[in-house]
C-alpha cells in the first residue's frame, strides 16, 4: 500500500489517501531536518511507529516562510522505512516483515515556523556533509574525547608517557640524547639526537619496550635539586642538550622526576603516580619526523617521535577513526583536487593562491560577513598594507613582536613595515579627529590582510600562512558600555558562526596575568563585564586564571567541526594598553578628556584558516548555499548543447552558479560531477529538449526525475535559503 500526504508548515502532515487514522506531527529543523513525533496508521496494515531524524527538502518554498504557507516535501529514508520521492508528494513504502514497538505518544506544543525544537537540535546531525541518520542507540554514540584542559588526568599520562618513551628509547639505543618532550593537543612528542634513523618498525620495538616499562610499575619520583646538583649530574651522563635545558631554566629549585631508579629527566611535572596506572592498549606511536633543535633550522635535525595516549582502549579506537576521517578530509589534498587554491613555492612558502572556484566561495564568506557587520552597527574600513616602521614603534610591535614581522623596507629614507596587525591602523582612524562620548561606542571593521613572518617548517596549508586576511574590528567604548558590547559581539559571533552549521562551543575566560598593564579597578571592571556578558548569554564558560593578555582580560571561542575536532577561531579582547600608547581621548559629558576602553575582536579568524576549516567540516562537499558550482548541465550530445546553453544563462540571470560541460561520454560527465561535489546536474536529451524539461539527479537526493527549470529553480534556492541540500 501507498500513502501520500502533504505537510504544511505548522508541523502537521495530513493524510492525502490511503488508510490513515490520527495525524502525524514533525519539526523542521533550519537545514530541512525533521523528527517524526507521532504516527498513527491503520495497525492492521505494515505500517509501525517510529521516531527518527530525517532528511526533507521543501519545494517550493523553504520551511521558512510564512506561517501557514503550504509545500510538498521529499524525505530521506529512514530507519525501517523506504521513501520514494514523487513531485509534489511523498511516497512512504512499508519494508517487508519490518516492525517495531509502538512508543508512548509524544507531545509538543506550539509551532516549528522553520525553527528547531530542542529535541531536534540535540539530535541532529551537525553538517550538511554527512548524510547518515543519527540512530538513538547507546552502542552507536560517539565516544566523547576529553582534552588536556577538560581532564588533568589526560595530560599527566600524556607526558607521563613521553617519558616512558624517552627511557625505552635510550635502553634501546643507548647513544640516544634527549631533549625536550611535552604533553601536546593529541598526544606527546620527544625529540631525540641519534644517528639511527628510526622507521616503522623501529616504533614497534620502542612500543614494545614501552609495554614492559609500564608493566613493571615503576613508581615516578619528584626531586628538587640545586642548579649546581643538577648541572653535576647531566655533565655525569654526558647530555648535552639537557644542560642546554637547565641554562635556560631561571627559576629555583631545578626539578627532577625519576622512573624508579632507571632514569630520570629534568621536568616540572605533573606526572601519574606509577607507570602501571598508564593503559598500555590505549597508548600508540605514531610517526617518526624531523625537528630541528629549538626550531632553528641553523641548529642540528633531530627525530622527532610523535605518540598518542588515552585514558582508555575506546578512547584511543574513537581518536584513530577520527584520524582517519581528519585524512580523508584534509584540506589541502581536497583544496588541489576540488580546484580551490594552492600554495606557490615558486612564489614562496606561506603565500596562498585562491583559484576561481576558492574565490567565489571566499567572496560568499566576505558578502555575509560585511552585510552582518552593517546590520550590527559596524563601520567598515580599508586601510594600507604597509605604514612607517614608526607606527609600529609607538605601538610596540616592533618590541614584543620582531620576530615576527617581516623585515623593513627603506622608501626615500624612510623607513617602512609590512603590517602583522590591523589594530594601529583603526586607532588612526579612531585619533583622525577628537571624538565626543556621544560617539562611543565607534565600532570598525575590516577585513585586512596582514603579513606575519613564520618559519618554513611550521608552515601548514590555509592553518599557518604568512599572509592572511584577518575579520578584525575594534570597538571603542565607555567603560560602562564594555558590558553592552561584548554581549553584542557574542550574539553576532554566534549568529554568523550559525550560518555555517557551527552550533557548539568552548569558551574561554581569561584573567589577569602575573605582568599586566592597568590598574586592578580596571582589571577587575573589565573581567567582571566579560564574565555578566557570558552570564547573560547564558553559554557554560570555563576560567583560564591569568591566562589574559598582559593588556586586558579576553574571551576565546573554540568551534566543534563535524567530527568532533574543536579550532579556535573567536576572540573578544580588553585592550587598557593601546588607548594609553597612542593617547586616545573622548571628551565626557562634563568637557573633561578621558580615554577610551578598546576592545579587540575576531569572529572568523583569518579567511584562509576558518576556509580551511570549512572544507575539513564539509569534507569539500559544500552546502548548496556554499557551492562553487550550485548545478551542472550536462548534453548527451551536441546537439542538446543550444537547450542548455539557455538554461544555464536563465539559472545565472537568477544568481545561481551553474554551468554546462560537454564533450565527453555521459557517465563520464555524471561521474566527474560527482567527483567534483555539485550538489545537481540535469541530464538534457532529446526529450528534454522538446518538453522543455531537466532530468535531475542531486548528491545527496539521488534522482529527482524529469522537472521543469522553473521548479529546478525553485529548489535551488529553498536549499540556500535554508542553508540545506537539495
Amino acid at each position: 500500500m501507498t500513502s501520500n500526504f502533504k505537510v504544511n508548515l505548522m508541523g502537521i502532515v495530513t493524510p492525502t489517501k490511503g488508510n490513515w487514522t490520527g495525524e502525524q506531527n514533525f519539526c523542521v529543523a533550519p537545514h530541512g531536518r525533521a523528527t517524526i513525533l507521532q504516527f498513527s496508521p491503520d495497525l492492521d496494515n505494515e505500517w509501525s511507529w517510529f521516531s527518527e531524524l530525517v532528511s526533507m527538502v521543501f519545494l517550493p518554498s523553504p520551511p521558512c516562510a510564512a506561517s501557514g504557507s503550504r509545500c510538498s516535501a521529499l524525505l530521506c529514508r529512514p530507519k525501517s522505512i523506504s521513501a520514494t520521492a514523487y513531485k509534489g508528494s511523498i511516497s512512504l513504502l512499508p519494508v517487508k516483515g519490518s516492525r517495531t514497538k509502538r512508543p508512548p505518544l509524544q507531545q509538543h506544543a506550539g509551532s516549528c515556523r522553520g525553527r528547531p525544537y530542542a529535541a531536534v537540535q540535540e539530535s541532529a546531525i551537525k553538517t550538511e556533509s554527512e548524510i547518515q541518520i543519527n540512530v538513538e542507540d547507546e552502542s552507536q554514540k560517539r565516544v566523547v574525547l576529553p582534552t588536556n584542559e577538560s581532564s588533568e588526568h589526560l595530560l599527566r599520562i600524556r607526558h607521563t608517557s613521553a617519558h616512558i618513551m624517552a627511557m625505552a628509547v635510550q635502553k634501546l639505543y643507548p647513544n640516544a640524547q634527549v631533549t625536550i618532550g611535552p604533553w601536546i593537543e593529541k598526544g606527546f612528542y620527544y625529540d631525540f639526537d641519534m644517528e639511527e634513523p628510526l622507521n616503522e618498525k623501529d616504533l614497534k620495538k620502542i612500543k614494545k619496550e614501552m609495554d614492559r616499562i609500564i608493566s613493571r610499575n615503576f613508581p615516578l619520583k619528584r626531586e628538587e635539586v640545586s642548579r649546581e646538583e643538577a648541572q653535576r649530574r647531566i655533565k655525569e651522563i654526558k647530555e648535552p642538550y639537557k644542560l642546554e635545558i637547565l641554562q635556560s631554566i631561571k627559576t629555583e629549585p631545578i626539578t627532577i622526576y625519576h622512573i624508579g631508579d632507571e632514569w630520570w629527566d629534568l621536568c616540572a611535572g605533573p606526572h601519574v603516580e606509577s607507570t602501571g596506572k598508564l593503559n598500555k592498549r590505549a597508548i600508540e606511536l605514531e610517526t617518526v619526523a624531523g625537528a630541528y633543535w629549538r626550531g632553528d633550522e641553523k641548529n642540528k635535525m633531530l627525530q622527532r617521535i610523535y605518540g598518542t595516549a588515552w585514558e582508555t582502549e575506546e578512547q584511543l579506537k574513537a581518536y584513530q577513526v577520527q584520524k582517519e576521517e581528519a585524512k580523508r578530509r584534509d584540506h589541502r589534498c581536497l583544496g588541489q583536487d576540488l580546484d580551490l587554491f594552492s600554495v606557490q613555492e615558486d612564489a614562496g612558502g606561506g603565500l596562498v593562491f585562491w583559484h576561481p572556484k576558492g574565490s567565489i566561495v571566499r567572496l560568499l564568506i566576505e558578502d555575509l560577513w560585511k552585510r552582518r557587520h552593517v546590520q550590527w552597527g559596524y563601520n567598515l574600513l580599508f586601510t594600507p598594507h604597509v605604514a612607517k616602521a614608526d607606527l609600529w614603534k609607538t605601538s610596540g610591535h616592533l618590541d614584543f613582536y620582531r620576530e615576527n614581522m617581516f623585515d623593513q623596507m627603506e622608501i626615500e629614507n624612510d623607513l617602512y613595515q609590512l603590517r602583522p596587525m590591523n589594530c594601529p591602523y583603526h586607532i588612526q582612524i579612531y585619533k583622525s579627529r577628537l571624538r565626543s562620548y556621544r560617539d562611543l561606542p565607534f565600532r570598525v571593521a575590516e577585513l585586512g590582510t596582514v603579513y606575519r613572518y613564520e618559519k618554513s617548517g611550521t608552515l601548514h596549508g590555509l592553518f599557518r600562512v604568512r599572509g592572511f586576511t584577518q575579520d578584525d574590528a575594534h570597538i571603542f567604548c565607555l567603560p560602562t558600555q564594555i558590558k553592552d558590547e561584548i554581549r553584542g559581539v557574542l550574539d553576532l559571533t554566534e549568529e554568523l558562526l550559525s550560518e555555517f552549521g557551527f552550533k557548539k562551543y568552548e569558551v574561554n575566560l581569561s584573567t589577569k596575568p602575573e605582568k599586566a598593564v592597568g590598574s586592578n579597578d580596571i582589571w577587575e571592571k573589565a573581567t567582571a563585564a566579560l564574565k555578566e556578558a557570558l552570564d547573560d548569554k547564558g553559554w557554560n564558560y570555563v576560567y583560564d586564571e591569568g591566562g589574559g593578555a598582559f593588556y586586558g582580560p579576553k574571551i576565546d571561542l573554540k568551534i566543534e567541526d563535524a567530527i568532533g575536532r574543536k579550532w579556535q577561531c573567536s576572540t573578544i579582547q580588553v585592550d587598557f594598553n593601546l588607548p594609553e600608547r597612542f593617547n586616545l581621548l573622548y571628551v565626557d559629558s562634563a568637557t573633561e578628556r578621558r580615554q577610551p576602553i578598546m576592545i579587540h575582536r575576531a569572529i572568523l579568524g583569518s579567511l584562509e584558516r576558518f576556509f580551511g576549516i570549512l572544507i575539513e567540516n564539509y569534507a569539500g562537499d559544500f552546502p548548496m548555499w556554499l557551492s562553487p558550482v550550485q548545478a551542472r548541465i550536462l548534453p548527451v550530445t551536441d546537439a542538446e548543447i543550444p537547450y542548455c546553453e539557455k538554461v544555464v544563462k536563465r539559472l545565472r540571470s537568477l544568481d545561481i552558479r551553474a554551468e554546462m560541460e560537454s564533450g565527453e561520454r555521459l557517465g563520464k560527465l555524471i561521474r566527474n560531477a560527482e567527483v567534483q561535489k555539485i550538489p545537481l546536474m540535469a541530464v538534457v536529451g532529446p526529450k528534454e529538449v522538446d518538453t522543455q524539461t531537466l532530468t535531475v539527479r542531486t548528491r545527496h537526493g539521488g534522482e529527482l526525475g524529469t522537472l521543469t527549470v522553473d521548479e529546478v529553480v525553485a529548489r535551488i534556492q529553498a536549499s540556500v535559503a535554508c542553508r540545506g541540500l537539495v
